[in-house]
């Protein structure tokens, strides 16, 4: 007989919260701290923001017998990435008002804010309603920011896509009028009204669901490394439908061989019609199935493992008006984003702006305000924290050119650099263990200089780097992967696919920089001289046995080199 076993503490809390209320709204009122009521701090994850500290003053602050420098990282909900200049504008402003005077792009196509005073939350909030945006389940456990190919050279796919990621995103949502209520001052419903959650429950998900649509041949948004994946198949010029992946996840613990990346599975294939119900009846399945005992195991990718994937496809056909066909052939050739200029055929351009670990500051801030004074066009936020300046007539070009190249928005930068991504990591994360955002810079231009060594220097390398193991900026599908494990020192991984389609695995263990120089340096040089035509650097270090492919999630910790411990 099986043990019934209890819910973890947030299945309480939401459970307890009146529907993601809790006392967020008295909170704010007690101006004798910076911070929320615990509980509450659960809670405000589904509004879309976290409470943080600036972990470089904490023990300072510790010895004066101070509170924590408390402060706020706010999330936005932006479907595709897509934003006007107008929002871009508004979006700079509350940066500066109400935050700590950057923007910061996200790998989920979309900025977050750091440093906000308690007291700016709500100013916040109103500030971005009264663009038409907002930050409703921008974290917690419901389908969070709904992310989709950035290919506006190709408007008529890029329209579908990101029209798909809207409505997916607005069918997802919770119902609840919570967010309304809080920040923008709605009346509460009245006491006769009732409020429900059809698809997400009451209690909402298990855990976080992240979706991500892709256009092949590009895999930009990492579209196996999500909860569920949609990849456009196109005929004749038309979105057909998709094929759709599921359990894919990238969050694991140290430590901790029971968790585990894994890349998602492909289940079969749904027209464009019937994406959304799809999208649907794999929520419930995941809501109805998922753990709510054990966070740590409540992921998809968990539960799919857990009961074995025919049954997890036959639950959503049980579900589904219409089933999944077969899936179809497709292809994808990269990763990154595009570089440069590229023009679509009714004569419009689009510049993809190169924007180092996504973070906007300083004299990259203020050329971006001077190019959405101009009021053209749109601003796509990429799943590589890039930004497109998309949809610029060719009458505009000109004058973007010139403010792009005023501001070093324009400036070259090698293959390595433009194919690196970081985590925020140190100071705010409460999670990171080791520096990431503002590391990983200094190391790629040491990386750099091995690279110019063996006339690589153009190569295209997917490399990313994350504080802790948890995986925001996906590092487990890269082809050079470093995962923080204490101030200073990293794993090291080799052998993911340029492309996105396979995990890679761990090389060493317990580096600090100059080992991890001294580990790629050799490999760089073997790389220039014995790889094949077109070969990526990931699929070298597996076909010269560097490090052993890894097949699935579960396997992701077995086969490792001589002497590596996972």
């Amino acid at each position: 007989m099986d043990i019934e076993r209890p819910l973890s503490a947030n299945e309480r809390i939401k459970a307890a919260s009146n529907l993601l209320r809790g006392t967020i709204a008295d909170g704010l009122t007690v101006a004798e701290t910076g911070a929320l009521a615990d509980d509450d701090t659960q809670l405000t994850k589904f509004h879309g923001f976290y409470q943080q500290d600036d972990r470089d003053l904490r023990a300072e602050r510790g010895k004066q017998r101070m509170e924590k420098a408390f402060s706020f990282m706010v999330r936005m909900r932006v479907p595709g990435g897509i934003v006007t200049p107008a929002q871009w504008l508004a979006i700079e402003t509350l940066a500066r008002e109400r935050a700590n005077g950057t923007i910061r792009l996200t790998t989920r196509e979309t900025v977050q804010f750091h440093g906000i005073l308690k007291g700016n939350l709500r100013p916040l909030m109103q500030g971005l309603d009264a663009v038409a945006l907002d930050t409703i389940a921008a974290c917690g456990d419901v389908n969070r920011n709904v992310i989709a190919t950035v290919a506006p050279w190709q408007p008529h796919l890029q329209t579908a896509i990101a029209t798909l990621a809207r409505d997916l995103s607005a069918h997802l949502l919770p119902r609840t009028r919570a967010w309304h209520e809080i920040w923008l001052g709605e009346e509460k419903i009245a006491g006769g009204a009732v409020e429900d959650e059809p698809i997400l429950g009451r209690t909402y998900l298990p855990r976080k669901f992240k979706i991500a649509i892709a256009l092949p041949p590009y895999n930009d948004v990492d579209v196996f490394a999500h909860d569920l994946g949609l990849i456009a198949i196109v005929e004749q010029g038309e979105i057909l439908g998709y094929n759709v992946v599921v359990g894919g996840g990238m969050g694991m613990t140290h430590g901790e061989p029971d968790t585990y990346p894994r890349i998602g599975d492909t289940i079969g294939f749904c027209k464009a019609a019937d994406a959304i119900d799809v999208a649907e009846k794999i929520v419930t399945v995941q809501r109805d199935h998922g753990d709510r005992s054990n966070r740590k195991h409540a992921r998809l990718k968990y539960t799919i493992d857990d009961m074995g994937l025919d049954r997890f496809v036959a639950l959503v056909n049980d579900r589904l008006t219409v089933k999944l066909a077969p899936a179809k052939a497709f292809a994808f050739t990269s990763t990154g984003d595009r570089a440069g200029w590229a023009e679509s055929p009714d004569g419009t351009s689009h510049m993809t702006v190169f924007i180092e670990n996504g973070r906007i500051q300083g004299k990259a801030m203020a050329g971006l305000h001077a190019i959405a004074v101009l009021g053209t066009g749109r601003f796509i936020m990429t799943a590589n924290q890039n930004l497109v300046l998309a949809d610029i007539p060719p009458a505009d070009r000109p004058r973007i050119e010139s403010l792009l190249a005023e501001y070093g928005l324009d400036r070259p930068v090698s293959g390595l650099r433009r194919h690196a991504m970081a985590c925020v990591a140190l100071p705010t994360c409460g999670l990171a263990l080791a520096e990431s955002e503002r590391y990983l810079p200094d190391l790629v231009t040491r990386l750099e200089d091995e690279l110019d060594r063996f006339g690589l220097r153009d190569a295209n390398i997917t490399i990313r780097m994350t504080g802790c193991p948890n995986g925001c900026a996906r590092p487990y599908v890269s082809e050079i992967g470093l995962v923080g494990r204490t101030p200073g020192i990293y794993n090291l991984y080799l052998g993911g696919a340029h492309e996105g389609v396979r995990l890679n695995k761990l090389y060493r263990r317990d580096l600090d920089g100059d080992a991890i120089v001294a580990a790629l340096s050799p490999l760089f040089a073997l790389y220039a001289t014995h790889r094949a035509s077109g070969e990526h650097f990931g699929d070298f270090a597996i076909r010269t046995d560097i490090v052993q492919a890894t097949t699935a999630g579960l396997n992701f910790h077995d086969n490792l080199p001589a002497g590596v411990e996972g």
